[in-house]
This record gives structure tokens, sequence and C-alpha cells, in this order.
């Protein structure tokens, strides 16, 4: 009885286990339906997402589409609404159920335009689900120094050729023509035409064909530099008086060692002079006389004077004439106010009619000891914060400019009329160390000139037997390094005449030697600095690359906003307003 009854046990467990298995492949099923469930909601979802971040994103591309094709949509401050809510079209313009979205655009980071013009471009896609995405761009203007080369008109009869190099992007509204002596260029290359004879130019990275019609600046972008500098007392008030190499108001660069450490490379360090001889400007600049070069006051020599300079008008003297000073290996000239004129005496008002102004701030006790051997402290204008705290790396001059000097800065110089190259223009550091510390931008409402004076040009002293074409600077070449950008022209004055072959380029003979450029050249339309037959200068242009990642200070821009960073924002309690404030510094 006892087995029997343990045998009936053994089939109740039997029935309990069936029931139990099939709980369990029950619970099992279910669970993978829901599972299953779960998986689509979850692919629906993602795919959801993945369509809001596409109309987001797209929502970006089409803001600066936008804002390139109407300047007007793009806000001086704030942020404008570009969509409010709009409704959304898939490829084949059909609009997208249940989805919408909000596009903004305005200037964020520093927007004074001191580093150029930054803003961003905020996209808000949501769907009827509660489902946002929130993504930014930012976007930049183009600086139009990022160019080594830019013309809106190429002018008449005017080639690439002669085996010219071209270092830097490139960019003419007008057609390229290339010579048969072939041109290289080494960056991309752009025109809104056509490049006339491709097969005689080498192109290292391709050229553009009937690419984007770029304007240039407009004398209202030139006069909203004046209250720039306006407030670190650099704005200047000159006149036109003179020829187109000439002008009676010069600002000379210089760089001061001011803490000893025997370079003038620290922020501090940079500072100009000012002269002005308002009705003599052909003194000003050093040009050449008109009769014989003997009544000069700019040219003389230093031969048996005792190491100091004396002008040619000043001979007879210390045993000879001026002719015999004109010819002396250490006969030079120098631009007007000099202080090698004055017997190396800083003269803060002298006889013709000219005068050095002074800093109207405080003078900083380290340059009045590094300076007092001159006595010119008072006359140095500080190009930098510490010692200016109000410059904006911006000088103005109504007028004309001549420039020289050595530049220690991030400096910006406009003129409503000619800037005038009287001198060599550089950095106090090499543009080809790559350090970015020095900057110059040259931006002129009408020409920049190379100026045809006694300094950049051999001359004929006259009276001189022989009378040979003599140079009467340290270097028979010149030195530009900035950026050029002329709303007429860049050239050389009297490019057409003059010595062939007085001063060598180089290896090669040539008019006035060589025009060592580094920077770029902007101009309205291109103008000449030498001719094929040696007179004028030979073109030895290089790029900085300096220019196109850190521009001049308000150095205009192209208008055309080009991709910055990318950035997916939190959409969680987003709020428009209260971001662009968040992007804005005060």
């Amino acid at each position: 009885m006892a087995a029997r009854d343990h045998v009936h046990d053994e089939r109740g467990i039997a029935l309990v286990v069936v029931l139990l298995i099939a709980l369990a492949v029950t619970a099992v099923s279910l669970g993978a339906n829901m599972l299953s469930s779960s998986t689509s909601m979850i692919g629906r979802y993602s795919e959801r997402l993945s369509v809001l971040e596409t109309v987001a994103e797209a929502g970006l591309e089409e803001a600066r589409s936008a804002i390139n094709g109407n300047k007007a949509l793009y806000p001086d401050s704030g942020y404008a609404t570009l969509e409010d809510g709009a409704v959304v079209t898939d490829v084949d313009d059909n609009p997208l159920a249940g989805m919408r979205r909000y596009t903004y655009v305005g200037p964020t980071g520093i927007t004074s335009g001191q580093y150029g013009v930054f803003g961003s471009i905020v996209a808000v896609a949501v769907d009827d689900f509660g489902n946002s995405v929130v993504r930014r761009h930012e976007v930049f203007q183009e600086s139009f120094a990022k160019y080594a080369y830019f013309t809106d008109s190429e002018g008449s009869g005017i080639w690439f050729g002669g085996g010219d190099q071209i270092f830097g992007p490139v960019h003419t509204n007008d057609q390229i023509k290339i010579h048969s002596t072939g041109a290289t260029f080494h960056a991309t290359v752009e025109t809104a035409r056509d490049v006339y004879q491709p097969e005689n130019g080498t192109f290292k990275r391709g050229y553009t064909e009937w690419g984007r019609h770029i304007s240039m600046p407009k004398t209202a972008d030139l006069m909203k530099l004046k209250v720039q500098a306006q407030a670190g007392n650099t704005a200047f008030v000159g006149n036109t008086a003179g020829g187109h190499g000439a002008a009676t108001t010069r600002i000379e660069f210089v760089a001061v060692d001011l803490n000893g450490d025997g370079d003038v490379s620290d922020d501090d360090e940079g500072f100009m002079r000012v002269y002005q001889a308002l009705a003599n400007p052909d003194w000003v600049t050093a040009e050449h006389p008109g009769g014989s070069m003997g009544v000069s006051l700019n040219c003389g020599d230093f031969l048996n004077h005792g190491g100091t300079f004396v002008p040619a008008v000043a001979h007879p003297s210390g045993g000879h004439d001026w002719k015999t000073g004109l010819l002396d290996p250490s006969r030079r000239c120098y631009p007007g106010g000099h202080d090698s004129i004055f017997g190396g005496v800083f003269t803060p008002v002298d006889g013709q009619g000219g005068v050095w102004l002074p800093w109207p701030g405080p003078v900083d006790p380290a340059l009045q000891a590094a300076r007092a051997a001159i006595g010119d402290a008072q006359y140095l204008f500080p190009m930098s914060r510490r010692l200016n705290p109000s410059f904006k790396g911006v000088v103005f001059v109504e007028g004309k400019v001549a420039l020289s000097g050595v530049l220690r800065g991030r400096v910006t110089v406009a003129a409503t009329d000619d800037i005038v190259v009287v001198d060599d223009i550089t950095y106090s550091v090499d543009p080809g160390a790559g350090t970015c510390i020095d900057m110059l931008g040259i931006f002129s409402g009408d020409d920049v000139v190379v100026s045809d004076n006694t300094i950049n040009a051999p001359s004929l002293p006259g009276g001189v037997s022989p009378n040979p074409y003599l140079t009467f600077d340290d270097t028979k070449d010149e030195f530009i390094q900035g950026v050029v950008l002329a709303l007429q022209t860049f050239t050389a004055e009297n490019y057409n005449s003059g010595s062939n072959s007085a001063e060598a380029c180089e290896a090669k003979p040539w008019g006035r030697g060589c025009l060592y450029l580094t920077g770029g050249v902007i101009q309205s339309t291109r103008g000449a600095v030498g001719l094929t037959s040696g007179r004028g200068y030979m073109k030895r242009y290089a790029y900085d690359q300096c220019a196109a990642a850190e521009p001049p200070p308000y150095f205009p821009t192209t208008g055309h906003f080009s991709r910055g960073r990318f950035y997916e924002v939190d959409p969680v309690g987003f709020d428009i307003a209260e971001y662009y404030r968040l992007l804005t510094p005060p």
C-alpha cells in the first residue's frame, strides 16, 4: 500500500510541473512580445529623433545661406528670428507631419568687430510629441586679410606672367589673363569670370571660374574706423596737399625696449610718432627736389662730420662741398622731421613748418627712462592697452598720410585719401617666424602709393660729375610688411620712369630693386609697380598666414559668413533670449 501511495504522489507532481512549464512559456512569450514592442517603439523614437536632428542641422545651413544672400537679416545686436514655427518639408517639398522649426541669428562673442565679425545661428526642431533638438553653428565673416591678392578689376592689358609666383588665396571679380611667360599659383584661385589662356599657368590647387562676386568695401566702412581711433587718441586731421607720392602728415612706428631685455617684442613696447608740416609735403616725404639736389635739406652725408649727418644745403663744411658729400658712401636721405637731419637730436618744432604732435596722455616712467637720451617720450603714442587703455588698434587720418618704421603691435591705419609708403615698414618680429604678434592693416580711401622719393628710388644728383643714379637709403630694396587695402589702386609713383638698371633685384639688373611685400594686396583696380623693361620695382610678394587667422583690428570683411564650430545644445529648459545673453559678454 505504501508503494502504491508513492506512485499516486508522483503523478500529481507531474501535473503541477506541466502547469508551471506552460505558465513559464506563456510568460516568456508575453515578455518577448513586450520586448519586441519596446524595441519597435525605441526604433521609431530614434528614427524620429534622427529626423529632428536633420531638420535642425538643415535649418542652420538654410539660415547661413539666407544671411549671405540678404545682409539686412543679420542684426547689429541681440538676435533676429528667421523662422518661427515654420513647417518643414522633405526633398520633394512635402510637409513633414507634426514637425516645426525655429531659427535665430545674431552676433555673439566679442561683438565690437575689433577681432572680426562673429555670430551664431541657432536652430530648434520640435514635433507634436514634445520631442525637441537644439543645434548651434558659430559663423564668422571672412576678412579681406585672408587674400594674398584681390581685385575688383584687373585693369586694361595687365597679365600674370614673367614667372610670377603667387602664394596665398587669389580672387578677382574680373577675367584672369595668363601670359605665355607663365605664372604659378600656389593656393586657391577664384574668379567671378573666366581664366584666359589657363594652359600658361600652373595652378597648384586648381581654379574656379564663374565663382561668387565679392564687393569691395565702401567709403562708409572706412569712416566707421574714425570713432574707434578717436577713443584711443589716435585720430588726426591732415590734408590732401602734394603730389601722388607726397603727404603733409607722417606716422613713424617706433619699437622701444622698455624692460631692457634686449628685444622689442613685449606687448607694451609698440609706439608711434606723428609729424606734420601742413604746407610742405615734399619736405615731409623727401621728394626729389625740382632743381639741384644741393638745395635739399633731406639729403646729405656723414663724411668728415664726426659721425653727424650734415644736409647738403649746409655745405661746404668739414673740408668738402655738397657734391663730394653726395658721392660719398655715407650719403643718405631722410623724411622730414627725422632726428638725423638735426644732428641726431629730436626736434619737436623745426624751421620747415613741421611739428611732432605730443601724446595727450600720461608718460610711463619706463618709457621716460628708455628715451631720456632722445627726449621724445612725450611724443610717443602708445599702441598697447596697458599704456593706452582706450586704444582700439586703429589709427585714422583725414587726408593723406605717409608711413614708415618698425611696428610692434596690431594696428589698422586708415586714411580718407592716399597712404604713402615713404620708407620701409617692417615688423618687430619677422613674419616668417609665424608668431603672429605683429599685424598691420593699411586701409586707404584712395590709393596706396610707394613714393618715388629720394629714399625709395635711386637719384641723379644735379650738378654732380659723374652723374650716375645713386642710392640714398640704407638698402636698395623696399620692404612692406602688412595687408594693403586700397579702394582704388596699389601702385608705385612714376613706376614707368627713371633708371632700369641702377638697383638690381637680387641678381637681376633692375631700376628700383625689389619690392618685398609680406601680407596681401586688396585693390579695386589692379595697379602697376613696375614694367618688364626694368623700370619701377620687381615684385617679391609673400603671403602671411597670420593675416587670415588673426586679421588686423576692425579690418573690412567680405560680408560672407563661413562655418565655424558646431554645438549640440541641451533642449531641457532651453530659452533663446537667455541663451544669446549668455553667448554675448557684457
